[in-house]
């Protein structure tokens, strides 16, 4: 559907104005505007003759309008504009750079007051000015217009860019060059196209409510998962690439094995011997998210603001297990007694950790695949493809110790067959041949890891991507005469390598143009529709405190939750100890980009400052 309402801004000769409408239908309007009084056109005749093409075909001509400067030339009423265009714009004269980034942030912070909600602005720059890689060649970001870093201090981001073309709008002249009438080098430019982005909110974790052993306790989000909890990703009837995903791995595999969906709810880590479990598998649990849950019996609504929800699937209570106790306490008894009403808890790190109830249940049928499906949660650094919180499937089987291998080959061909022709023909036009699934067997002899190797991925995709494992033999959880194997998958990730996402964040976003992308049962490329996100780097450095010592991962925790999780890299750069007190300094430094909003420098700025203070508190450090 053509937009209703058209608004051009910066008109010189209005020749693009007259161009323009003239390849548009009767049910679209246009308002051409310029900054010059009519006066300052008269001795133009190239200019006269456009506007006389414009005013028999009825379009609205405005002299005097200030772009940057939109709401004062039209009333709230006619405003909602579909569509603004910028063609080239400049300062005049031998403006710099600076200048020109100047112009170009005061317009989109004027746009925003007058465009429609879903509506998109055009700024077409010379080659190389909008400092984009779409630029060829692409000019120094410090030499150039960075109009991406500009459009998002009007909240702004750039969701396309073409070639412009002048042959499209045929009779358009662009005049103006150093305020001359000589045209702009027009060879190489780019149309940048902007959409609105949905805001920063500056909210506070929500609080949940969850029912643990008959009792009400409410709890705040951490701050590293806000917005992670209670999507309903896997829920019907998502569209969701995850849940996706999900439902072809189940059903390929229920190909070959009868499938038994869990459907019951495994709210907390079952009690009594987890050996078996954390033998092989501690460092997930040691990268739990541990929260205090507080007795609360109040009115459910004013507690969670409309969000109410159970949240005993996302639960491993461990208060009762000898074995687990929350990593930053010095003592069991501290980390899980139970005083004034309080519990801590940790948020399930994998859903291996329901395994012992899965095997133990009266209805588990051997020969079937048990599945299990949701979102895990756990520590880790800032990287790549490392994620706070994800979507695990887990595949649990049990057969006769006699057919133990004949039953693991079964489900190990199929698996990386199912997943071979899955990246294979879901590979971009022009890409390298077919990413390579293989199981690599662990030195504790019960566990394969799956890694996938994916070379057209990106140059921050490591040479192989761990999506999942294979785990056999657990003791301690074996009946006499069954062997048990359980396959977990990270979807998130699999999801990324199968529609080319190359950023997990993405799969989190709130806004709506994200899951456009996706028909259920088709697979194609995923299209961003926020390119080239500016970047912002900061160092930090700080002094540590002897006694307290430093625990990095916690370091990546605080700043995941500070920025909002758009610290996208964190390197350390060096060491200093001081040469009389010996006391110790460590300088890193920190990467900010969004994947899907508008970031401006400010703000960026705003969160490193916050950074420091919150470090200095929890972490014991001394900003220097």
């Amino acid at each position: 559907m053509a937009p209703r309402r058209l608004l051009l801004v910066g008109e010189g000769n209005f020749s693009f104005a007259a161009a323009l409408s003239e390849t548009l239908d009767d049910s679209t309007s246009v308002t051409a505007t310029c900054l010059q009084r009519p006066a300052d056109l008269a001795g133009d005749p190239v200019a006269q003759e456009n506007l006389q093409r414009l005013r028999e075909r009825g379009t609205e001509v405005r002299f005097g309008v200030d772009c940057t400067q939109l709401a004062d030339a039209f009333e709230l009423h006619h405003r909602e504009f579909d569509r603004i265009y910028f063609n080239f714009p400049h300062c005049g004269r031998k403006a710099g750079v600076a200048k020109n980034r100047e112009l170009l942030a005061k317009f989109f912070q004027s746009c925003k007051d007058v465009l429609a909600p879903e509506g998109e602005v055009y700024v077409a720059l010379c080659r190389g000015q909008g400092g984009t890689p779409a630029d060829k060649p692409t000019r120094e970001w410090h030499n150039s217009w960075q109009v991406v870093a500009m459009a998002a201090l009007g909240g702004f981001i750039l969701s396309d860019v073409h070639p412009f073309s002048c042959e499209a709008v045929p009779g358009y002249k662009c005049t103006g060059y150093r305020s001359q009438d000589k045209s702009f080098h027009v060879e190489g430019a780019l149309n940048h196209i902007f959409t609105r982005s949905l805001p920063f909110e500056d909210s506070q974790p929500r609080i949940f409510r969850t029912k643990v052993g008959g009792r009400w306790f409410s709890f705040p989000e951490p701050e590293a998962l806000v917005g992670k909890l209670n999507r309903g990703f896997l829920e019907a009837p998502s569209c969701h690439p995850v849940r996706t995903i999900n439902e072809k791995l189940i059903a390929e595999l229920g190909k070959v094995f009868p499938l038994k969906r869990l459907k019951r709810p495994f709210p907390l880590l079952p009690q009594g011997s987890t050996s078996a479990l954390t033998s092989w598998n501690c460092d997930i649990l040691s990268a739990a998210f541990w929260i205090s849950l507080r007795e609360d019996d109040s009115n459910s609504e004013s507690l969670t603001d409309g969000t109410t929800q159970d949240m005993e699937d996302f639960l491993a209570l461990f208060s009762e297990l000898s074995l687990l106790k929350d990593p930053g306490s010095d003592s069991k008894e501290e980390a899980h007694e139970e005083s004034y009403g309080q519990t801590t808890v940790c948020l399930r790190p994998s859903l291996l950790v329901h395994v012992q109830a899965v095997i133990q249940a009266p209805d588990f049928v051997p020969g079937s695949l048990h599945i299990l499906s949701g979102p895990v949660f756990r520590k880790c650094r800032i990287l790549p493809f490392t994620m706070p919180a994800f979507h695990e499937t887990l595949f649990v089987i049990g057969f006769n110790k006699n057919l133990k291998d004949g039953c693991l080959q079964s489900l190990l061909e199929h698996l990386k067959g199912f997943l071979d022709s899955l990246l294979t023909h879901t590979l971009l036009e022009g890409s390298q041949p077919s990413s390579s699934v293989e199981f690599v067997f662990q030195p504790n002899g019960k566990e394969y890891i799956i890694n996938v190797k994916r070379p057209n991925f990106g140059p921050d995709c490591a040479k192989a991507l761990i999506i999942g494992s294979v785990v056999t033999s657990a003791t301690g959880i074996m009946h006499e005469d069954q062997c048990f194997m359980f396959v977990s998958m990270n979807l998130d990730l699999l999801a990324m390598l199968v529609w080319g996402i190359s950023d997990w964040r993405m799969l989190w976003t709130f806004d709506h143009r994200f899951l456009k992308n996706f028909v259920s049962g088709s697979i194609e490329p995923f299209k961003s529709y926020c390119l080239y996100p500016p970047c912002y780097v900061h160092d930090i450095s700080f002094w540590l405190d002897e006694k307290k010592g430093f625990d990095e991962l916690e370091f990546h925790t605080v700043a995941r939750a500070v920025s909002r999780d758009t610290v996208v890299s964190i390197q350390f750069l060096s060491r200093f100890q001081h040469p009389k007190t010996q006391q110790v300094s460590l300088c890193y430094r920190l990467t900010y980009q969004t994947c899907d909003k508008a970031l401006p420098q400010q703000q960026v700025s705003s969160m490193q400052s916050q950074l420091r203070k919150e470090i200095q508190q929890r972490l014991h450090v001394i900003p220097r």
